[in-house]
């Protein structure tokens, strides 16, 4: 069992890199919006209860996959690096997978601000997140995550083990995912 962590601010790219992964890998994906989007059908975003219940259905599926004899799992998450929070949360997300002996890998995407905005808008994405559909509103989401966070590592030491920083301006998800799966051995052998 692998279980991959891809983590950036919005609009990087997560969400379509870890569909590409999975192509390659045979790896399920589980993006951070599959939560959000089923729980804001009950409770605003922020509000205790929506806080709660993402992190709980989260939870339970880490705990039912890792159980599992799925080959591996992909998850993409928004995470402000300097926050503990986040951090404990990886850190609980990560030890339901190694507690079942899974080898646990960690890629960091980055990409320029004005490339982001554009990927914010793509059919892709918004036919996968309900609720980035109002551009305006995503858009000024962004923005303000953007200002209130700190998104992106500085990437020394960040991570010990099993670590990768994209920068992804530049790249396809296709050959983002690639890399990928060549850093960390990823593509089958047959």
């Amino acid at each position: 069992m692998k279980f991959v962590v891809i983590f950036g601010p919005p609009a990087v790219g997560k969400m379509t890199v870890g569909h590409e992964l999975s192509k390659i890998t045979g790896f399920r994906l589980f993006h951070n919006h599959m939560t959000i989007e089923l729980v804001l059908n009950f409770f605003e975003f922020g509000e205790p209860q929506f806080e709660a219940l993402v992190s709980e259905f989260r939870q339970r599926v880490f705990e039912e996959v890792a159980a599992s004899d799925l080959p591996g799992l992909i998850f993409t998450f928004v995470w402000a690096v300097e926050h503990e929070s986040d951090r404990e949360f990886v850190e609980r997300s990560c030890d339901i997978f190694r507690d079942k002996g899974a080898h646990v890998y960690f890629v960091e995407l980055q990409a320029d601000l004005e490339e982001r905005l554009s990927r914010n808008e793509t059919e892709f994405r918004l036919s996968h997140k309900a609720s980035k559909r109002d551009i305006k509103s995503s858009r000024k989401r962004l923005l303000d995550y953007d200002e209130k966070y700190k998104l992106n590592s500085d990437g020394d030491s960040f991570i010990k083990d099993n670590y990768l920083k994209i920068d992804n301006t530049n790249l396809s998800a296709v050959e983002t995912a690639g890399m990928i799966a060549d850093e960390f051995a990823f593509r089958p052998t047959t």
